[in-house]
């Protein structure tokens, strides 16, 4: 009998095998709707995953139950993944991002700064790998809106790298 075959080896630890990258569940939430036969109840969870190396990922998931939820949500933000550039720890430009009513403000930040953020700003920012960075949350305390604004805002880092380095490119050639 082979023993990693064996269903007593993964007891207590879910039944998804553990990987490098960083996890972090930022909210649950119980969720109800009203129908004609009384009320569905069901959970909804916002999970951030990242690998500390500028892949990070947001998403946000409903199910019965909390533990499908979560699941579910870590899937759906492992198929949605940016890629920060990370120059010194930090990111190399300014930017504004507005999600909703949620607007944050993201400045790069010298070696030593660490991370000045709000909760779930803080958690998006720590699973892409900046170590240095200022941020500031405006308008909403609203935990999903703000992640979705910080994520958003680290998706026009990442374009903006992209046009930058294409124009560098350009301009070599010419």
């Amino acid at each position: 009998m082979n023993p990693s075959n064996n269903s007593n080896n993964n007891r207590g630890r879910g039944d998804r095998p553990q990987q490098d990258g960083f996890e972090q569940v930022l909210q649950i939430r119980r969720v109800s709707k009203k129908t004609q036969g009384g009320s569905n109840v069901s959970f909804s969870a916002l999970v951030v995953t990242g690998d500390k190396k500028g892949k990070v990922g947001l998403g946000l998931a409903k199910a019965p139950n909390v533990a499908d939820a979560i699941k579910k949500a870590v899937r759906l933000s492992n198929r949605d993944l940016v890629q920060v550039p990370l120059v010194n720890g930090t990111i190399p430009y300014e930017t504004i991002s507005k999600f909703g009513a949620s607007k944050v403000l993201f400045r790069p930040a010298p070696k030593g700064t660490g991370i000045i953020a709000g909760s779930s700003i803080r958690a998006v920012v720590e699973a892409a790998g900046v170590t240095d960075i200022v941020c500031k949350a405006l308008g909403s305390n609203n935990k999903t809106t703000n992640a979705r604004a910080t994520f958003k805002a680290l998706k026009q880092v990442e374009s903006l790298a992209k046009k930058y380095a294409l124009l560098k490119e350009l301009k070599v050639k010419a």
